[in-house]
């Protein structure tokens, strides 16, 4: 027990080093954004143009609550963001946040009472289990949440929207990109220079979705 604890102690060290040290976490607090997160989004956006003044976003997964905190800037007052999260998230000003499970279907239903009909533009998802440490149980959590989104995407997004969902490469990977390829005209990977690079994260933007 006492080496596990070694061991964990040292992780948890070596994660806060790299947490005080790293400039994106300075940045984030510097522009006022409540997570390192934000920059990801904010990178990916510079590239592929996905939110604009406008856009209906749904962003699951929310809290902290700083990819809604960059879609409600980059949409503005024209723009709708509605947000959801197992875990509380302080509001942030132009989101509609709700707090539940996504998994289950009364809080999806709450979602989709939000909505009142409107299809959405842009479907962003930085979801991630809690971690149990048990590589193949985790991976397999994490891509449930995948396909629940991707479900969610294929359901309300306008023919046309998009959706940017965080994956973890390994088991399900290549079967989860395919998943995306029956709903999207295109499936591209994005790698922004925020995630860290031990992390095996990955984000897939699908573009384009396909009508009726």
């Amino acid at each position: 027990m006492q080496a596990v604890m070694a061991v964990r102690s040292k992780s948890s060290k070596a994660w806060l080093h790299e947490h005080v040290n790293d400039p994106y976490v300075h940045q984030a607090q510097k522009d006022g954004y409540r997570a390192r997160a934000a920059y990801k989004l904010l990178e990916i956006n510079e590239k592929d143009k996905l939110i604009k003044p406008g856009t209906v976003v749904a962003d699951l997964g929310s809290a902290p609550g700083s990819w809604s905190q960059v879609a409600a800037k980059l949409a503005g007052k024209k723009g709708r963001v509605f947000a959801l999260d197992i875990l509380p998230m302080e509001p942030v000003e132009g989101v509609s946040f709700i707090q539940g499970d996504f998994r289950e279907d009364a809080v999806l239903a709450e979602l989709e009472a939000l909505l009142d009909g409107r299809s959405l533009d842009l479907v962003i998802c930085d979801m991630a289990p809690n971690m149990s440490g048990h590589a193949v149980s985790d991976q397999a959590r994490s891509y449930h949440l995948c396909e629940l989104a991707l479900d969610f995407a294929a359901n309300h997004l306008k023919p046309g929207g998009h959706l940017l969902v965080k994956v973890f490469q390994g088991a399900g990977y290549q079967e989860y990109v395919q998943a995306m390829r029956e709903v999207f005209a295109q499936v591209q990977v994005r790698k922004p220079k925020a995630s860290r690079d031990r992390s095996s994260e990955t984000y897939l933007l699908g573009r384009n979705k396909l009508g009726e």
